[in-house]
């Protein structure tokens, strides 16, 4: 039954995920459509990348807690992936550039968008295996 729960709270922080991602998105796409300025988009994702990284390392975190290794290995590229654009100052947008680079954020929070697609997918996987096998028992 323990392990229902890991799975259950993983899949929230999973969500939580793909909620803070698609919402940078739509900012990006709002400002190529040119219904937000740039002050105020590169605001309001600046304002959630941050918390898209504490939430990431915390989700490693609970996976190496709770002994699943294989969503732990899974979870380090991309917590790398943050931690190399925070030590290298590169974690906020500037608003003086985001024009230029508005193509490469869209693609490459689409990318995490997928790369967390899959870990969801993944964990609901094991959230049905591990209640049916609780259910066998």
């Amino acid at each position: 039954m323990g392990d229902i729960w890991t799975w259950l709270i993983s899949f929230f922080f999973l969500i939580g995920l793909v909620g803070i991602i698609v919402y940078q998105l739509v900012c990006l796409a709002d400002l190529e459509f040119d219904y937000i300025n740039p002050y105020d988009s590169a605001s309001r994702i600046n304002s959630v990348v941050l918390p898209e990284f504490v939430v990431q390392g915390i989700l490693c975190l609970f996976f190496l807690v709770t002994g699943h290794w294989f969503m732990a290995l899974l979870c380090l590229p991309y917590l790398y992936y943050n931690f190399q654009l925070y030590s290298k100052r590169q974690h906020l947008i500037d608003v003086t550039e985001i024009f230029n680079l508005l193509h490469w954020e869209k693609k490459k929070r689409l990318i995490k968008l997928a790369y967390i697609v899959i870990n969801l997918f993944l964990t609901i996987f094991w959230m049905i295996y591990s209640a049916l096998d609780d259910y066998e028992d």
